[in-house]
């Protein structure tokens, strides 16, 4: 089930108009059942797969818990159980891949066996919200939890299930287990982040998606409309991603959940490693926590630093999936944070943002993320051979001007955006414009001007939504 369909809008009112009416328990059971109806409509066995995780990491943190002498034990079973599941799911083909031609370069001929896997909506993301719990409990920093139903929902909430955020613990189960309270301020804010997810995803997303999807099938694009192609990419992908958290962090608040900010407005990051601490928040931070700092952290010799943070960054970009393509977008965006921390970038901006000094560091890392997702949308290592070699000195005047054409058509539909950007680094500096229309928003009533916002944004959606529905492109991670 997809969030811009008309079953979800069902699915929705009738289980918010059910939800509300029931005690805390059986709130927690009725959105259980729900949530896994969300997930398996289409694929009902999905929820057998996710029905396995959750049971092993019920079952392996009480056991940490009662016999922690042999805890170790019951963590590894954890890990194995899930890591396997999305191991061979997501990785399965591409390992047999890899292994028969390296075995084919050195004469040996083997006959692989051809299995079409169908890899599970989420699985990417639910497993890696299960682990956190588990060895969150192997550290000691939770406790196992003992009602079933709590973790299981822990787990299969619906809003975001399928492409996260990744939730914690500590966070959301702590949620679960709270009695929730309809709040309509916090509805009449979810309306608005939802309108505004929308926006972005029918609107912003699926209209440059278009255009990067028509160059990059193109068998000989020149090197003009190769780089638009990436420039549109790179607007689609964010305003894809960025917009299912919002609609999925909206959801929830109609449920009394608040979900973690995912992303926070990347494309203003004045370094790499700034736009990682603003880009996929969720995953990041898990990197960090359960990769990174195991791996020694900051608290390891400068040499062995540097060659985990590379590893942590090689290893997210295989989760994104089984290609070569992921593996070598992960080593771009370790290199980068790596070289940009040998040259003294600073995580804070300069005092009188913004100066020419921040603007231009703004520019750099914006430039440098944009060319990134070369490596991120071609999938084919022919392909994206192909392209790198592409110059511009080879393109004939026609050709670049399709280019700049499809450039100009992608940065029209990314103004949104970048209003939406200047708007939010304007918020935290406080600049002028802002100290003058909080007062007016305020006088004209704040619930006033949300719902209108809302009305604008729902218009807007209906009047320049693409004519063709795109998938969510995080939907096969």
């Amino acid at each position: 089930m997809i969030f811009h369909s008309i079953g979800f809008l069902v699915f929705f009112i009738v289980t918010t108009t059910i939800y509300w009416r029931l005690a805390h328990r059986e709130q927690n059971v009725f959105l259980l059942a729900a949530s896994y109806l969300f997930y398996g409509w289409v694929h009902p066995w999905f929820v057998l797969l996710m029905l396995a995780s959750t049971t092993v990491d019920f079952w392996a943190a009480r056991r940490m818990e009662d016999d922690p002498l042999r805890k170790r034990r019951y963590v590894w079973a954890s890990l194995i159980v899930n890591l396997g599941m999305l191991g061979f799911f997501k990785y399965f083909n591409f390992f047999v891949d890899n292994v028969h031609t390296v075995l084919g370069s050195v004469g040996l001929t083997v006959s692989p066996p051809l299995l079409e896997i169908l890899l599970p909506a989420g699985i990417s993301f639910y497993t890696f919200q299960a682990l956190s719990y588990t060895v969150d409990v192997y550290r000691g920093e939770t406790r196992a939890r003992r009602n079933a139903v709590d973790f299981a929902l822990f787990v299969a909430f619906f809003p975001h299930l399928v492409a996260g955020p990744i939730m914690r613990a500590h966070n959301l189960l702590v949620q679960v287990e709270q009695p929730r309270r309809f709040s309509a301020a916090a509805a009449r804010g979810a309306v608005v982040l939802a309108a505004w997810g929308f926006f972005k995803k029918l609107v912003i997303a699926d209209n440059v998606g278009l255009i990067a999807n028509r160059v990059f099938a193109h068998e000989d694009p020149s090197f003009e409309m190769l780089w638009a192609g990436v420039f549109a990419f790179g607007i689609q992908i964010y305003a894809d991603f960025s917009a299912y958290s919002d609609i999925a962090r909206a959801v929830a608040r109609w449920f009394g959940f608040t979900l973690v900010l995912n992303f926070n407005h990347p494309y203003i990051a004045h370094s790499p490693t700034d736009f990682w601490r603003r880009w996929h928040i969720s995953l990041s931070t898990w990197f960090r926590d359960y990769v990174y700092i195991p791996l020694g952290g900051n608290r390891v010799p400068a040499l062995q630093r540097e060659i985990n943070l590379l590893a942590t960054f090689l290893v997210s970009g295989l989760w994104h999936g089984a290609n070569w393509n992921y593996v070598l977008w992960g080593l771009y965006h370790g290199t980068l944070v790596l070289v940009s921390r040998a040259f003294g970038c600073r995580l804070r901006l300069p005092e009188h943002w913004p100066g020419p000094l921040a603007l231009v560091q703004i520019a750099l890392t914006f430039t440098l993320m944009m060319a990134g997702w070369l490596f991120f949308r071609d999938t084919d290592a022919d392909f994206l051979l192909r392209h790198l070699r592409l110059s511009p000195f080879d393109s004939t005047s026609s050709e670049r001007a399709i280019g700049l054409y499809l450039f100009a058509l992608a940065a029209t539909w990314a103004v949104p955006l970048v209003i939406d950007d200047v708007w939010a680094a304007a918020r935290e500096r406080q600049w002028r414009p802002v100290r003058w229309l909080q007062p007016r928003a305020d006088d004209l009533g704040f619930a006033g001007a949300q719902m209108a916002t809302a009305g604008a944004l729902v218009t807007s959606t209906l009047v320049l939504r693409s004519q063709v529905s795109l998938d969510f492109i995080y939907f096969q991670f």
